[in-house]
């Protein structure tokens, strides 16, 4: 079902992007759901990108999975990186204060500066939960936000893999069920995948299976 396989067919293509301050575990949570592998990594420079291929409700899909630095003196390109994502996910340490206050003074203020879509799929993640004696944002503190904001939510720990899958399946859930972004994600398909294969007379025709 899940492959890196850079000529893999699929029906949807849909870019997701991680946000959140320097050490949340962005780079753990995407490491993990790709790999299903678990490092501590050093902070991202600029973006890294990875790609999964997912099957759900008979769709298969391509993740284009974008990670940014949250140093800012790394993030060169902001308004790039979010220009065309379906989904964005927004990443907090749960026993760090400031990285969750930052979602609101810093990350919130971005989305609406940057975002090129207004139907745009948020998920507001709440990492580290193995570290509950540590833990210094309630969970009642993320749903707050998260009704405040208009996003999903979902706590979870990159280090023993809790509710990791289940945060990017349902952010893909959600933009399955948003026709707008489906209708995205669709042309994002025909773009790489017809374009160069076929005669022009059969582009016009041709859809997604």
């Amino acid at each position: 079902m899940d492959s890196s396989s850079g000529n893999q067919e699929f029906d949807y293509l849909f870019k997701l992007l991680m946000i959140g301050d320097s050490g949340v575990g962005k780079s753990s949570l995407l490491l993990r759901f790709t790999s299903d592998d678990f490092e501590d990594l050093s902070p991202t420079i600029g973006v890294d990108f990875k790609v999964k291929y997912v099957s759900m409700e008979g769709k298969k899909l391509k993740l284009a999975i974008w990670d940014t630095a949250g140093q800012e003196r790394f993030r060169t390109l902001t308004s790039s990186y979010y220009r065309g994502a379906q989904g964005i996910i927004m990443v907090y340490d749960v026993t760090r204060r400031e990285t969750f206050t930052d979602l609101s003074e810093v990350w919130a203020k971005e989305i609406e500066l940057y975002s090129t879509n207004q139907d745009c799929m948020r998920m507001l993640v709440g990492n580290k939960v193995d570290k509950e004696e540590d833990r210094v944002v309630t969970k009642k503190e993320g749903i707050n936000f998260a009704r405040e904001y208009g996003c999903l939510f979902i706590e979870c720990s990159a280090k023993t893999r809790v509710n990791v899958q289940q945060c990017f399946e349902e952010l893909v859930l959600k933009i399955l069920d948003t026709p707008s972004l489906l209708a995205e994600g669709s042309k994002g398909v025909k773009k790489n995948i017809f374009k160069d294969n076929l005669p022009k007379s059969d582009a016009s025709t041709s859809g997604c299976c």
